[in-house]
């Protein structure tokens, strides 16, 4: 009558995510990419390991759809100058690296994209500390003092 314990855990679990999404930066919504591509890319890894074709598929193609589609996207390369360019060519790069992993069931290239993931969300996540990236400017002393 009322569904099980699971289906309520997980419409919380929506809502909450759908609530972050609507009341996130643009900063944090790259960080949510980012995070939720190193995550398909756990579940590929647990599915390759535990010979699950089907859903090491699915898997990979999650992380692909938001690489393509969500961080490379996003992109953009007018602002971004060279870096910008880099980074698309980057994206395009762990993409192509997932299908080849796909094909050939090979957990040490997924292992390789998960890692370069990592390490720009890290990096982004420095980033997002520095006051200009947040919009937030420390108040003058005199100011603060007033």
């Amino acid at each position: 009558m009322f569904g099980s314990r699971q289906t309520g855990v997980n419409a919380y679990a929506k809502v909450g995510m759908e609530t972050g999404v609507v009341a996130a930066s643009p900063h944090k919504l790259i960080v949510m990419l980012f995070d939720g591509a190193v995550v398909a890319l756990n579940q590929a890894l647990l599915s390759m390991r535990g010979n699950d074709i089907e859903a090491k598929g699915k898997s990979i193609s999650k992380a692909i759809m938001i690489i393509d589609s969500g961080l490379r996207a996003s992109l953009d390369k007018k602002a971004g100058g060279e870096i910008a360019e880099g980074l698309d060519s980057l994206y395009e790069y762990m993409s192509a690296r997932l299908l080849t992993a796909n094909l050939k069931n090979d957990t040490g290239i997924v292992e390789e994209v998960r890692r370069l993931l990592t390490e720009l969300r890290d990096a982004w996540n420095a980033i997002g500390d520095t006051p200009a990236a947040t919009g937030k400017h420390p108040l003058p002393t005199t100011l603060a003092s007033a």
